[in-house]
């Protein structure tokens, strides 16, 4: 099984830290973000993982390199800047990331939401499914949210929950799609229209990080609680 993390964007709200660092190399409780999301998939039993980059981009691929060290292999889709967004960057990364679902994640988060069970939604996912997406309930800074359950069905509304960040996605989501900068949430709303989208609510520890403020609170409550 694939994964890709998506690692291209210049993390504006983090400025002024990702002025001279891209956003996944942001230290987090001891070790860069992105790593965090690496160690989590070899866990999983992913070890074939394709990172995006944009901005900054030579600085994560020196870092990470070939991904021996992590126990993976990592392979690059560059996109030069400024980015594709998350849609027009998963597609140009299809024809690395096979004809089976993939995991797809964003760099940006950090959560103990286990991918072992992303893992099993994607061996387990129906063929008419062209994705699974994982919601956590409105955070304070995104309470409008992006979509509901029933069931374990996705839902366009009400906006009940938000998206997590972690998907599996089918590549047939993007049958119809062209080169070029798009967003990916279309593709699962029209999908989520036609049922073809299923879900999961996660309840656990989730912190999307997008301010310098949010990266301090998350590692000063790591070094109090040590």
């Amino acid at each position: 099984m694939k994964a890709m993390i998506l690692a291209a964007g210049r993390g504006e709200r983090m400025r002024p830290l990702t002025d001279a660092l891209p956003k996944p190399l942001l230290p987090v409780r001891g070790r860069p973000l992105i790593e965090w999301h690496i160690a989590a998939l070899v866990a999983a039993g992913v070890d074939d993982i394709v990172v995006n980059l944009g901005w900054l981009g030579n600085a994560i691929r020196e870092h990470l390199g070939d991904g021996a060290r992590f126990n993976a292999g990592i392979r690059y889709s560059e996109e030069g800047w400024p980015a594709l967004e998350t849609g027009g960057g998963v597609f140009r990364a299809l024809p690395l990331l096979g004809t089976d679902p993939f995991l797809l994640l964003s760099a940006d988060i950090h959560a103990d939401y286990s991918l072992a069970s992303l893992v099993a939604q994607a061996r387990a996912m129906p063929a008419g499914d062209l994705a699974h997406l994982v919601l956590v309930p409105n955070p304070a800074h995104h309470p409008q949210g992006d979509f509901s359950l029933q069931g374990a069905r996705i839902l366009n509304s009400p906006r009940a929950l938000t998206f997590a960040n972690y998907s599996v996605l089918r590549p047939q989501l993007f049958d119809g799609c062209r080169k070029g900068t798009f967003p990916i949430a279309p593709l699962w709303r029209a999908a989520a229209d036609a049922g073809r989208v299923s879900g999961e609510l996660f309840t656990g520890s989730w912190c999307n990080l997008g301010t310098p403020d949010q990266l301090r609170e998350l590692n000063t409550s790591h070094t109090e609680s040590t």
